[in-house]
């Protein structure tokens, strides 16, 4: 069963849910910016909103009484879901695009040697 959340936690879990939001769309964003433009120095920062995402993750279970053995799965499994989506993702629309270009080829070859 879930204690509902404290009134005095209420604040803390309202800026807590929101920075998980924030940061998250800015791990997405610093990420996908790193790899589509080629800099690498955008990683770090990504990694970075990644460690405020998990702080504000960690924050928000412990102010909502999200804790046992049910909900701290939960939440380890949330976070770890969060770490590797932009990898997947990524990753899938390389292969996507990359079989696009292929199909794209094979309809339409060029004309080599005149």
């Amino acid at each position: 069963m879930i204690e509902p959340v404290h009134l005095a936690d209420f604040f803390t879990v309202f800026f807590s849910a929101a920075m998980v939001i924030l940061f998250g769309a800015l791990y997405a964003l610093l990420f996908a910016f790193s790899r589509v433009g080629q800099r690498p120095g955008l990683m770090p920062l990504a990694y970075l909103s990644y460690l405020g995402l998990a702080a504000a993750a960690l924050i928000l279970a412990r102010a909502a009484n999200l804790h046992g053995p049910f909900w701290t799965p939960v939440v380890g499994l949330m976070l770890a879901g969060y770490l590797a989506a932009p990898h997947f993702i990524f990753r899938l629309c390389v292969d996507t695009h990359l079989v696009e270009d292929a199909d794209e080829s094979s309809l339409f070859p060029t004309r080599q040697g005149g």
